[in-house]
């Protein structure tokens, strides 16, 4: 049996998906534009802070938050119509997820080159 590495895959979704700097992000959250989503787990906000504005949805549930037929769906909580802008602490996580929500039907996603830790070099207040 083989099993494909955690970097494997993350190689594999960085060639599906579209990786945005963090001035882009923050251009398109100032403007309204998307849905900025943290998907790092609650012990890291906690611990390192959170942008301010931003939703949490953590990773482990985000396919069931954004799923309208899951019992877990979070009607109204994102506009669905909207791009979707994904970030984890380094990058990983957000790549990952980013091409699961391809794979759902979402066709207007992001993650943000760096994660959390570009992020709190940026624009973007940190709370």
């Amino acid at each position: 049996m083989t099993i494909k590495s955690s970097q494997s895959l993350v190689s594999e979704a960085l060639k599906l998906i579209k990786t945005i700097s963090t001035d882009e992000a923050f251009e398109k959250f100032d403007n309204n534009k998307c849905n900025l989503i943290d998907i790092r787990d609650i012990r890291e906000l906690q611990k390192e802070g959170q942008v301010d504005g931003a939703n949490h949805i953590p990773r482990g549930m985000l396919e069931f938050w954004l799923d309208p037929d899951s019992m877990y769906f979070k009607d109204g909580k994102l506009d669905l119509n909207k791009e979707m802008v994904l970030f984890c602490a380094g990058g990983l996580r957000s790549a990952l997820a980013a091409k699961t929500l391809k794979d759902m039907g979402f066709k207007n996603v992001s993650h943000i080159d760096g994660g959390f830790g570009a992020i709190r070099q940026s624009k973007f207040k940190i709370v």
